[in-house]
């Protein structure tokens, strides 16, 4: 075996080699720093919805994207409803039908008898609920598209929910429901959402022992009937199949098919974001902290300005100001930053989050509320506004990376009426953010003084503060002072558990 030392002098003597071979390398045609490096403009012109759009005769809307490299075919359908569909009370419903569609057979197929015949078929078959969308997706080999699709629209349409199998699906959510305050995380998620939302909105609502107990066979065939029909749904398609000819397999598999109503769409929260510091005691050795308030609507002029100003602010990443400030420059936090949503149907939220050692949660936050009357206060500097914009229009072209996800961006614009021409326009409406933008929408949408802390940790180490004097929590209270003790929740019922006499 030869020697280490030998090898080496082998490397060493075949890259000495390839550099003399290469003259190029030596006369320092590559630049010497990664800044010196040129590029071709990057020129990219977004698909046009109307290039993949048809419908079928009974004016259902079908997307479709064929590609041969595979012969595969992935067909999804795509309806309004979800958990916002959930009457009160029955929270679970939306996402408990969606399960058991797929679960639980149809009137004429047992569930063991859907499973073995797509095992041996091989194709994958879903159905998911969410907040205001439900979806069903099936992936499959060219040869058994028929067969599968046959499966798929009896399953929507004829829905079996198996007793047992529902009965199980009952017991595995009940469980997962006694775990819910096992993780910080998922307190400080729930809470967030009731003081966003209030607890009588679907974007905060969640299933209770109780709620679940009451979902019916009765409840889950109606919302099964409401939701998945031809008058409700957005079916699209990419793979190996012939545009010519798909239409009509579609129509030949949904024959029949009662046409329902367009559901509509999701109602605005009527609660007011309450301003000030609220905290759930958790005996953890790192808090959660989340500071926010409401944002825009997505048709907002602003909007273009509001997210250049948040990927600045902490939507950027390493590039971003809280985040070299939190986490790079006084290393209190693995993750630090924020997100800013707008709403298609409603304003959405601007939040920072950051999760850092009790004593030390106060700094960081402090540091937070520093950046924000920062970015208030005065304006971005020429390098941050530049690197900001461009994380969006050179990453533009990623929204239609793929076959699949081209045709999720045009049902998702469908499903909420976004005007035509957006992404065609975007990169310019990036482009045309100056500072002086990012300053007025930080002054007209950032207030401090009205935003929400949410804490979730020991409040007795996290209110004093770190041990250098540096920050403590009353430095960001309302004037009052004063912090406001949220319950923590029974984990089945979500009803307030009593605060302890000590507060803790």
């Amino acid at each position: 075996m030869p020697s280490t030392i030998t090898t080496l002098s082998v490397v060493l003597v075949c890259l000495g080699s390839l550099v003399t071979a290469t003259p190029a390398f030596a006369q320092g045609a590559i630049p010497s720093r990664p800044e010196s490096l040129n590029f071709p403009e990057l020129k990219f012109t977004p698909p046009k919805a109307s290039e993949y759009r048809t419908t079928l005769s009974d004016g259902t809307a079908l997307y479709m994207f064929p590609s041969h490299e595979f012969p595969l075919i992935t067909l999804t359908i795509t309806c309004m409803g979800g958990s916002n569909l959930d009457p009160a009370g029955k929270e679970g419903l939306a996402w408990m039908t969606a399960a058991m569609i797929r679960q639980g057979g149809s009137t004429s197929r047992t569930a063991s008898e859907v499973d073995e015949r797509l095992d041996f078929m091989a194709t994958n078959l879903g159905v998911n609920s969410s907040g205001w969308t439900s979806s069903a997706t099936m992936d499959c080999l060219k040869s058994n598209f028929d067969e599968s699709l046959a499966i798929l629209v009896d399953l929507l349409r004829n829905p079996g929910f198996d007793a047992e199998k529902f009965k199980i699906a009952k017991g595995e959510l009940l469980e997962g429901l006694k775990q819910r305050n096992d993780n910080a995380a998922a307190i400080s998620a729930r809470e967030w959402g009731y003081l966003v939302y209030g607890e009588d909105h679907f974007e905060s609502a969640q299933p209770t022992g109780e709620s679940v107990d009451s979902i019916s066979t009765d409840d889950m065939r109606a919302m099964a009937t409401r939701v998945f029909n031809p008058g409700n749904m957005i079916v699209s398609a990419t793979g190996d199949f012939d545009p010519t000819t798909l239409p009509a397999a579609l129509e030949k598999a949904f024959a029949g098919w009662q046409r329902g109503e367009r559901i509509a769409p999701p109602s605005a929260p009527t609660h007011e974001m309450p301003a000030g510091v609220f905290y759930v005691e958790k005996d953890i050795p790192q808090g959660k902290v989340t500071i926010g308030m409401r944002s825009i609507m997505r048709d907002n002029p602003d909007f273009y300005a509001y997210t250049v100003m948040n990927e600045i602010l902490g939507g950027g990443g390493f590039s971003s100001r809280i985040t070299q400030k939190v986490r790079s420059d006084e290393g209190l936090a693995y993750s630090a930053g924020s997100g800013f949503r707008a709403g298609a149907f409603y304003p959405g939220v601007f939040r920072a989050a950051f999760e850092s050692k009790n004593p030390t949660c106060a700094l960081a936050a402090k540091i937070i509320f520093e950046e924000l009357d920062r970015i208030r206060d005065t304006q971005v500097s020429a390098s941050e506004l530049d690197i900001a914009k461009n994380s969006f229009i050179e990453t533009f072209p990623a929204n239609f990376a793929s076959k699949a996800g081209t045709l999720g961006v045009f049902v998702a614009d469908e499903m909420t009426t976004r005007p035509a021409g957006y992404w065609d326009s975007y990169r310019d409406n990036i482009r045309a953010v100056t500072p002086d933008d990012i300053q007025r929408v930080a002054q007209k949408y950032l207030d401090p003084k009205s935003m929400t802390v949410l804490v979730v940790g020991k409040w007795s180490d996290i209110s004093k503060g770190d041990l250098q004097g540096r920050a403590t929590m009353s430095q960001i209270m309302p004037e009052d002072g004063l912090a406001t003790q949220l319950p923590l929740r029974d984990p089945v019922s979500l009803k307030p558990l009593p605060i302890p006499p000590s507060g803790g």
